[in-house]
């Protein structure tokens, strides 16, 4: 909405910083912190006020039943502080701000659906697991279907750009938009099983909205594209804001997800986190980096599987301790803090590989 300030420019020259993608990045990021440092003390007081607090798992590490009481549904701190955000900085004549607004609140609104059944209702199993995945897939369905009739750009529409590699591309015909419709679902969940330690999820969701706003804004700048050899996405640049707002979403939230978590944040934003990283990154085109960065996401979903496919395969036998992956360790001695920030760690790392191809073309 600011953005349109800089039509102003003519009558006060200091208006023109609006129309400028960098000066908005970092006014989202600063006002989505604002909001989340600014509501988070009310909003935690009003969770524990109706009791709508973390029913602690008797199947779960025995480290985490002191976490039992503790106030969740704190990803709406996430939600509104990045939908608010982004209104207040984005250009909203550019369609991706309304891609990525409907991935944040169709997959927020079934996340808060589920916690409210969980928490409010006082029913553990929650929605339904067949309920949460219609959803997602619908919504996969949605953007999938958008993108085949209007593209990030027409010529690569069904392409994938092979990362590493100078202008190597793999052509997928419609089998592009099943791949896209898993990653959306993919990445949704997979966000949704690392949400298992304070400050975890939250942390490496903000390294991956970190790379992929630089891609985002790399794909949207001609000049920046052309010379590192990227496929342009034109109006690519206004999903770099979001991502800034996302980031400043997710920090303020940190600020009371560190540990020890005064709350957490629930399926109420983590279905939708990973949903906006999986559309974002067919957004920009640069969907075979994904695994990179987001390996950690990646790693964790692969430790529940391997585990699931171990003990049915292997009667009963498991790789891991416990699975997620997270929980491994834990249980290995690993002190939560410890596990959290050499998650963070491999993360960063991750990231920095993933930004090293752009170079590597």
């Amino acid at each position: 909405m600011l953005y349109y300030l800089a039509a102003l420019r003519e009558y006060w020259s200091p208006l023109n910083v609006f129309q400028y993608i960098t000066f908005r990045m970092g006014g989202a990021t600063l006002t989505a912190l604002g909001i989340s440092l600014w509501m988070g003390p009310w909003l935690i007081d009003k969770l524990r006020t109706y009791k709508i607090s973390q029913v602690q798992r008797s199947y779960g590490p025995p480290t985490h039943l002191i976490k039992a009481g503790t106030p969740t549904m704190g990803g709406l701190l996430i939600f509104i502080s990045v939908v608010l955000s982004t209104l207040l900085w984005a250009r909203w004549s550019d369609r991706f701000v309304w891609v990525l607004l409907w991935v944040i609140v169709s997959l927020a609104a079934v996340g808060i659906w589920d916690d409210y059944i969980k928490l409010v209702q006082k029913r553990p199993e929650g929605a339904s697991s067949r309920l949460k995945l219609t959803v997602q897939v619908v919504v996969a369905l949605s953007i999938a279907f958008y993108f085949s009739i209007a593209p990030p750009n027409a010529r690569f529409s069904e392409v994938l750009n092979i990362p590493y590699l100078k202008e190597r591309y793999l052509d997928l015909g419609v089998f592009y938009y099943v791949l896209a419709v898993l990653i959306i679902v993919g990445t949704s969940n997979a966000v949704n099983l690392t949400d298992g330690l304070d400050g975890l999820a939250a942390g490496n969701i903000i390294f991956c909205a970190l790379a992929y706003g630089l891609f985002a804004y790399a794909a949207g700048h001609a000049k920046f594209s052309e010379y590192l050899r990227i496929i342009p996405v034109e109006g690519a640049g206004e999903i770099s804001v979001i991502l800034a707002a996302l980031v400043g979403a997710c920090l303020g939230f940190l600020w009371f997800n560190a540990y020890p978590a005064e709350v957490f944040m629930g399926d109420t934003s983590s279905l939708f986190l990973g949903g906006v990283i999986g559309t974002v990154a067919l957004c920009v085109k640069q969907e075979l980096l994904l695994p990179v960065v987001g390996g950690v996401f990646v790693l964790e979903t692969l430790s529940v599987l391997l585990q699931m496919l171990s003990y049915r395969l292997r009667k009963g036998k498991r790789v891991f301790l416990m699975a997620p992956l997270h929980h491994h360790f834990e249980l290995k001695g690993w002190a939560e803090p410890k596990v959290t920030v050499r998650f963070w760690i491999i993360s960063i790392v991750l990231v920095l590989a993933a930004l090293a191809s752009l170079k590597i073309r």
